[in-house]
């Protein structure tokens, strides 16, 4: 992609435009927000940088790119972590900025920025990208701050300290001096005081003066004042005024078009110094009226009769499930069916007292994953960042075979919650650390310490294209994808969850499904070894695991991985996993079933007590035909057939064993939140 750079001057926005271009992209211009007054060196701004501002008019010429300029008029006034358009504040200068320079530029299809811990600036560039309809390229996002310090020094690029504000480091000693020569120190004060050594924490700025985006010349400063800015004895803070420099040209140097040929330096005097300063107002933006109440409405009147819908209420957190039960098996399409059905959901929750706002997960099932594109575009007609005010909720996207049974063309199902305590998680830009969710979906909620993460595909983070290797490097992929997103809640896929669903391609051989298991059970072995080896002695649950056979995943992807786990400081916490005494307890009894043995084989579950019960019941052939000629039933002659009267006695021994399971555990089906009844259809007659 074509790509305009953030950049403030520091080493970070630097080394940010250099990993875009290791991943294939291409630096086409820079964008850069400096104080009203050339002579003001920082301003009170949690958002930008703009100590050294003065420099900075220099990269266009050292790089070869035009550099796009505006003096920054608003101020902090959406204090938020995540921000939604407010007039006045100094995010809209960057949407100003970077509007015009997709207006001059229409190529620029995504924006870099060296954001590295910082939520608050990451959200704000990714609200501006996604109003633009720009891609945020954040690759430094997420890494380990040691190891990147080392690989900016490494590979080339020479920073200055302009501004230190830390115990430790003192204006008089540390500034102007170079990142590599101030490594050492910083490691020690880390050791010390747990400062970030990349100075994500406002330990110190930054100036670029070399690197290797300087294909046209480095800049070198003559003369330079220390500013004071607080003499305080434990942390001074102090920044540093540039009052002169130039700019060494480098020899030999070459542009480089998009066509690969080699242009003469000398024809590009206009291109090496083309700098734009960008004004105006913001101007108030045109949004399409969203008709998803009653677009639809007239051609769906008939879907509208054909609509069903499943609750389980509970005073807090509850499930809505909608489906369209057409037994003649026609349907009006993808977009005319899941319009209805979100309708329909969105009007239940209105009458819960709630909306989008309270909803936890979604779970999207669709008849063809080729028509994946187009239920994006009917979701987002519902489901918008807008009304999910505290965060959009994450989401897994299934191809089943929904028309063979007259469900129609869509099937949803939403986790909803009466308040606003969730927790979300969504990273939209494009990085090193986990896949992105460009749109209304994220990687994880947290609700009621039950961490619910979306769907992972063995993506490879960086450029968002399916592993090579087969089902067993896919899955691999997704489960380090998993763990990177639970390390934002400070636990582990090992060590934490409670259950693993696994989707796996129904064109998987049998073999490739037992190596994928066998794979799934290597992994949390080997990541519960490193984490013992690296000190962390946490309690180790251990999971229920749910291998489900689908026709087609997301991007034709062999493997899809969705965990939820159980996120708790309290350290005494157990899962209960062993068989309780349950000689003095009364169970009701059920259609004459009597408790087997061989009945605690069909089940896997987790408990905590008074907390959760998941349970995972499973019947294969084998022991649908024992229960079934136990309880004297006739018709079950085959076990590759299923008749009525039979799937009702397997039913009714599922709801037997299901409420056994509960009542020893002092649960109750007013208890459950979400109930899935999954079977293989192909053995129904």
């Amino acid at each position: 992609m074509k790509v305009v750079g953030l950049v403030s001057g520091g080493k970070d926005s630097c080394y940010a435009m250099m990993k875009c271009m290791e991943y294939g992209h291409e630096i086409v211009a820079l964008a850069n927000l400096m104080p009203i007054e050339d002579s003001v060196d920082e301003l009170d701004s949690y958002m930008y940088q703009t100590v050294g501002h003065q420099i900075v008019v220099s990269y266009a010429e050292c790089m070869g790119v035009p550099l796009f300029r505006r003096r920054i008029q608003g101020s902090t006034r959406c204090q938020n972590l995540s921000y939604r358009t407010t007039p006045g504040d100094e995010v809209e200068d960057l949407f100003i900025l970077l509007k015009e320079v997709k207006r001059q530029i229409p190529a620029i299809m995504a924006v870099s920025s060296g954001a590295i811990v910082s939520d608050y600036q990451r959200l704000r560039v990714e609200s501006v990208c996604s109003r633009l309809g720009l891609v945020s390229l954040s690759y430094l996002w997420k890494q380990d701050q040691s190891l990147l310090l080392q690989e900016m020094i490494t590979r080339g690029i020479v920073a200055i300290t302009v501004k230190v504000a830390a115990m430790g480091l003192t204006p008089e000693n540390h500034l102007g001096k170079e990142i590599s020569y101030l490594q050492p120190q910083l490691h020690h004060l880390k050791e010390l005081y747990g400062i970030n050594v990349c100075g994500e924490g406002g330990e110190y700025e930054t100036l670029t003066l070399d690197c290797p985006l300087f294909k046209n010349a480095r800049i070198v400063l003559d003369d330079f004042q220390v500013v004071l800015h607080s003499s305080d004895s434990i942390a001074p803070v102090g920044v540093l005024h540039p009052s002169a420099f130039h700019l060494e040209h480098k020899k030999g140097f070459t542009f480089f078009s998009s066509n690969n040929s080699t242009t003469d330096a000398s024809l590009e005097s206009e291109k090496t110094s083309s700098v734009f300063v960008v004004q105006g107002e913001p101007v108030p933006e045109s949004k399409d009226e969203c008709h998803s109440e009653n677009s639809t409405l007239a051609s769906g009147e008939t879907i509208e009769a054909m609509l069903q819908i499943s609750t389980t209420k509970r005073d807090n957190t509850f499930s809505i499930c909608c489906w369209i039960q057409n037994s003649c098996k026609n349907s009006k399409g993808l977009d005319k069916d899941l319009s209805a059905v979100l309708r329909k959901i969105e009007s239940c929750l209105v009458e819960y007292g709630c909306g989008w706002v309270n909803v936890l997960y979604i779970h999207l099932y669709i008849a063809d994953m080729n028509d994946f594109a187009l239920a994006n575009e009917t979701y987002v007609k519902f489901i918008t960042q807008e009304k999910c005010y505290f965060g959009v909720p994450s989401r897994s996207t299934i191809e089943l075979p929904l028309m063979q049974v007259g469900l129609g063309d869509a099937y949803v199902e939403v986790l909803v919650s009466n308040d606003h305590t969730k927790k979300v998680l969504h990273v939209q830009s494009i990085s090193c650390w986990a896949p992105s969710c460009i749109g209304p979906y994220s990687q994880a909620t947290l609700h009621k310490e039950i961490l619910y993460m979306a769907g992972q595909l063995g993506l490879d983070p960086p450029t968002m294209t399916l592993c090579t290797g087969g089902p067993t490097a896919e899955l691999e992929q997704a489960l380090e994808n998993c763990e990177a997103i639970a390390k934002c809640y400070n636990c582990s896929i090992a060590a934490s969850a409670i259950l693993f669903v696994v989707y796996c391609s129904a064109s998987l051989t049998p073999s490739d499904r037992i190596e994928i298991q066998s794979k799934q059970v290597a992994f949390l072995e080997q990541r519960r070894s490193y984490d013992f080896d690296n000190g962390d002695s946490s309690k180790v649950f251990d999971p229920n695991f749910l291998y489900i056979l689908a026709p087609n995943l997301p991007k034709r992807a062999l493997v899809e991985v969705k965990p939820i786990l159980y996120v708790t400081e309290d350290e005494e916490t157990t899962a209960q996993t062993d068989i309780q005494d349950t000689s003095c307890l009364m169970l009701p009894n059920y259609w004459d079933f009597q408790h087997a043995q061989w009945h605690d084989s069909c089940f896997q579950k987790f408990i905590i007590s008074r907390k959760i019960c998941a349970v995972i019941l499973s019947i294969t052939n084998e022991v649908a035909a024992r229960i079934c000629s136990e309880s004297f039933d006739p018709d079950h002659t085959c076990q590759d057939s299923i008749s009525e009267k039979s799937m009702k006695t397997i039913a009714r021994f599922c709801i037997y064993l299901l409420d056994k399971i509960l009542l020893e555990n002092n649960f109750f089906w007013g208890d459950t939140m979400v109930s899935v009844f999954l079977f293989n259809m192909h053995f129904l007659i």
